[in-house]
């Protein structure tokens, strides 16, 4: 019985042009081009420079600056008044004012200031910009620092520590590792989810679920025939996230590769039953879609995906306990970027597993075949 219950599935899915070929441009606009849109690295960031001192040693902070890559030298004022102008005029994101005497500071005193004024309405583009300019000038105040003639200069360098920075897991700060594993997570949430939510749904608007209602087939079994396919299409899912993350982006997990099918065995099981619930609940597919669509912003805003859950509020994060994209999203992150084995995530798997008993329950019980 369940033969000719999977082969009736997988015609309808086959039967379903725009179905079918989702699961396939799904992967594709997910993996390939999302790393691109939701990438947060601040680059190209236009400075505005206000240089009152002209000396050797502010042109060669300024040219320092604009050498480090990140920024773009987008308007040289002789005033601070001038170059806030290029800043209201989205000209300049960010004004670096040397004031005068800047090099005879240095000299004498062995200490000068800068200012550094970042546009804030975008609030990431101003934060790290500001950032990586205060960074430039530190590094340029350890190059000096063996010029300037101050009385406590040589004491002072002598005492600061060799300080090197190591980045463990992201060498290149390249934010592409960090989402790709989140979109495989958001890519099979998104299929899973709307797959199952319009399956039941779907026969209940053709009118084709009244022949199962007076059919001998059990429900446990009608339920198993509706998950199996899309368990199937999670996985194909996962390949072609995998395969395009590593050929577009270079992202290949550090980990092993079974640890990842055996996260996705259970995830898929996840994500299904929400799917297959809310399908048993709705009467019409709209009504599927619109209740699924409530869920799932709210899911992946407090998943990790984008801002980590360590970020948020100390109430939403007791909150992000119930909400198994985290754990999915985590374990997907751990294994491509750290390499942790599965003894390392044994809270996570037992999460995911009790989800995934829960909703699958669920969804045997929502359902009522009426003969």
């Amino acid at each position: 019985m369940l033969k000719y219950l999977l082969e009736k599935e997988f015609k309808q899915i086959l039967r379903n042009k725009f179905l079918s070929k989702l699961i396939f441009v799904m992967p594709i606009m997910t993996i390939v081009i999302f790393p691109f849109v939701t990438n947060q690295d601040v680059q190209d960031v236009k400075l505005a420079v206000v240089d009152q001192d002209h000396s050797p040693l502010s042109e060669r902070l300024v040219q320092k600056a604009s050498d480090s890559g990140y920024f773009r030298l987008a308007d040289v004022s002789p005033t601070y008044e001038e170059a806030m102008r290029s800043v209201e005029t989205g000209d300049a994101d960010i004004v670096f004012q040397i004031p005068q005497d800047f090099e005879r500071d240095l000299y004498r005193d062995g200490a000068a200031q800068v200012l550094i004024a970042a546009n804030s309405v975008n609030g990431t583009r101003g934060a790290l910009g500001a950032q990586y300019l205060a960074s430039v000038v530190r590094d340029y105040n350890q190059e000096i620092r063996p010029l300037s003639g101050g009385a406590n200069t040589s004491a002072v360098a002598e005492l600061l520590p060799d300080v090197r920075i190591r980045y463990r897991f992201n060498p290149e700060l390249e934010y592409k590792v960090f989402m790709v594993p989140g979109l495989i997570m958001m890519l099979l949430t998104i299929l899973g989810c709307a797959l199952t939510a319009l399956n039941i749904v779907g026969e209940k608007e053709a009118g084709t679920i009244e022949q199962i209602n007076v059919s001998p087939v059990s429900k446990r079994l009608f339920i198993l025939a509706k998950l199996m396919p899309n368990w199937i299409i999670g996985f194909i899912a996962l390949a072609f996230g995998m395969t395009f993350g590593w050929l577009v982006h270079g992202v290949a997990p550090v980990g092993n590769l079974l640890t990842i099918l055996l996260f996705t065995l259970v995830y898929v099981f996840v994500t299904t039953g929400i799917g297959m619930v809310i399908s048993n609940y709705s009467d019409t597919m709209q009504q599927a879609m619109f209740v699924m669509f409530f869920f799932l912003v709210i899911m992946m805003l407090t998943s990790g995906l984008f801002t980590p859950v360590e970020s948020m509020p100390l109430w939403m994060q007791r909150a992000t306990a119930i909400n198994p994209l985290q754990y999915f999203a985590g374990a997907m992150r751990l294994v491509y970027l750290k390499g942790s084995g599965f003894a390392e995530m044994l809270s996570p798997f037992g999460w995911l597993c009790g989800f995934a008993l829960v909703f699958n329950v669920w969804a045997v019980v929502s359902y009522k075949k009426k003969s």
